[in-house]
């Protein structure tokens, strides 16, 4: 007997029939005899509808109010499948985070988890009940209803797990897996048996949406043992995402490409080469929560240097902005930006092992006339900025350059 956390996203829940067909597959694992424990996100579109419910009455919503808004979504789906599953003659109860006793701090609409009770769900689950958790929220110290912000229920699903110390924590999604790229774009994309927690943690955090980068943190951190499956096929493993296994050493070089439209590039011109000028730049984008990733600092010539780097398409105004303004104090002889850039990123840990990795994927863009602006290299990716024009073609010939579309690679 195991016990399991499974979360089922918003696709997945719906609607009614939806739902049902979600209690026969709960109802499946439990007659096996596992111990079962549901995390729900609000149906499918729901959120959005509740945010845009409350932008009808202000433009400017208070964060607390809002939460108590957005919360109810996952409220409706948690009773409507507790019903399913005892239609289907299953003793089931739900609870929504605050009766769970999800305690998380107190930042509305981004609360990030401190603690979990776990007392309750334990008592059920030893009475041979299935027990529904809504996702994406809690409480704080005060009382106050919380949310974790956009893909909180993947959170909230390897939180649990972590917890109660469920023996696999499975995240049912529209996609039967994490695969070695975005099948819309390259159609040999291959689905991953397995992949290890930080090569999906630069995924995610690359613009892969399979899972939301709090949750693969989490589960990395407390070593909680994932799982990516569809909630729309009956069969199939999905994706296991593990620590890398010592006596499994002969890692693939590349897992997979991860790629981002949204990127913009500022440039800097003629600023004083002297200590501190990256700092004059940057601390004031940093200031208005501006996430820079990618950096580059020309060599000087005649005391003075080039500074460039990349934002999130939509902060590239108010970066502009922001660097306007305090053009004369850092001495910049102009600013300018390109806000039709892209990401494309090669992850793998088996980049440790393999010299000429870079060279590889410099020689394949050459190749196909890309001209590469800039780069950001980690022990396990490789990232490069190019023309937004030129992505799809970049990552259809990187994926097959690197034999990603072989089913052993």
């Amino acid at each position: 007997m195991a016990l399991i956390v499974q979360k089922y996203g918003g696709t997945s829940v719906g609607n009614p029939e939806r739902i049902k067909n979600v209690a026969k597959r709960v109802a499946k694992a439990h007659a096996q005899g596992n111990q079962m424990v549901i995390v729900l996100s609000a149906m499918s579109g729901e959120t959005n509808r509740l945010i845009g419910l409350a932008k009808e009455i202000t433009a400017n919503p208070s964060p607390r109010e809002l939460d108590v808004v957005i919360s109810t979504g996952e409220q409706v789906t948690i009773g409507l499948l507790c019903m399913a599953l005892q239609e289907e003659g299953i003793k089931a109860r739900s609870y929504t985070g605050g009766q769970v006793r999800i305690l998380t701090d107190d930042s509305f609409t981004k609360a990030r988890i401190l603690d979990i009770d776990g007392d309750n769900i334990r008592r059920d689950l030893d009475a041979g009940c299935v027990v529904v958790v809504a996702g994406f929220q809690g409480v704080d110290e005060a009382g106050n209803i919380t949310t974790l912000g956009r893909g909180g229920s993947d959170t909230t699903g390897v939180a649990l797990a972590a917890a109660i110390k469920a023996d696999e924590c499975q995240i049912y999604t529209d996609v039967d897996g994490v695969y070695t790229t975005d099948p819309r774009v390259v159609p040999e994309a291959r689905k991953l048996d397995t992949i290890t927690f930080e090569e999906m943690l630069e995924m995610a955090s690359l613009g892969s949406k399979v899972l939301q980068i709090r949750s693969v943190e989490f589960a990395g951190k407390y070593k909680v043992k994932l799982r990516v499956l569809s909630s729309f096929q009956e069969e199939g493993e999905g994706t296991l995402i593990t620590v890398e296994e010592d006596n499994n050493m002969e890692q693939p070089i590349i897992s997979g490409i991860a790629f981002n439209r949204d990127e913009a590039k500022i440039t800097v011109l003629g600023v004083p080469d002297k200590p501190g000028i990256a700092y004059q730049i940057l601390g004031p984008v940093a200031d208005a929560n501006v996430d820079v990733d990618m950096i580059i600092q020309n060599v000087g010539h005649d005391g003075t240097t080039d500074f460039s780097f990349t934002v999130n398409r939509p902060d590239y105004d108010k970066a502009i902005g922001i660097l306007e303004q305090v053009q004369a104090h850092i001495g910049a002889r102009e600013i300018k930006g390109d806000r039709t850039m892209a990401k494309v990123s090669i992850v793998g840990v088996g980049m440790r092992s393999h010299p000429g990795v870079a060279s590889r994927m410099f020689r394949t863009l050459a190749e196909e006339g890309i001209n590469i602006q800039m780069i950001s290299t980690s022990e396990i990716k490789i990232s490069v900025a190019i023309d937004e024009k030129y992505l799809e073609l970049a990552v259809r010939v990187l994926h097959r350059a690197f034999g990603l579309d072989q089913a052993s690679v």
